[in-house]
């Protein structure tokens, strides 16, 4: 009985493998949104800037541009974490990085740790959406009174995001 649990136990082990498509697919997504997001920012400093095309009047085009590409940086970097974090704790340690990056954002050693970081790199895109949202609507504060719910809402982002890195 036990030759047969441990060739049962070796295959369910091995099913661990599967996660790879994970890692891979969450990689290649991390390095696409890397080039666009670069790319997104080199069409918005030729096409959207006013030193260079003398249709436009004001910076808010090539900010909003910059803070959509940012946007897709941090994005990226949620599936970087994630990629790494899944093979570490489903497959293996990567050994290149024990050395030379022994508490690098990328080190996870528990799932707990993987949904901290990936929550918290979240929130900052989920703040940076909130600024890109509020930059298109900014033309429409007219009162006073939009400008002090602008103000509690920034306050409330703030307070959330320090409860949330408050140890």
């Amino acid at each position: 009985m036990s030759m047969l649990e441990n060739k049962f136990e070796k295959a369910l082990w091995s099913t661990r493998f599967i996660v790879l498509i994970a890692v891979v697919l969450s990689i290649i997504s991390s390095i696409t949104l890397f080039l666009l997001g670069g790319w997104d920012i080199i069409q918005a400093t030729i096409f959207n800037n006013p030193l260079f095309n003398e249709n436009i009047n004001t910076n808010n085009d090539l900010l909003f541009k910059i803070i959509s590409s940012i946007d897709l940086f941090l994005i990226g970097i949620v599936l970087l974490i994630f990629g790494f974090g899944v093979y570490e704790l489903f497959i293996s340690e990567i050994d290149f990085a024990k050395g030379k990056f022994a508490d690098s954002t990328l080190k996870i050693n528990s799932l707990d740790q993987l949904k901290n970081k990936i929550i918290k790199v979240i929130i900052i895109v989920l703040i940076v959406k909130f600024f890109e949202k509020v930059l298109k609507l900014s033309h429409n504060f007219t009162t006073p009174h939009d400008l002090l719910l602008f103000s509690l809402s920034i306050l409330s982002i703030c307070i959330g995001y320090y409860l949330i890195n408050r140890k």
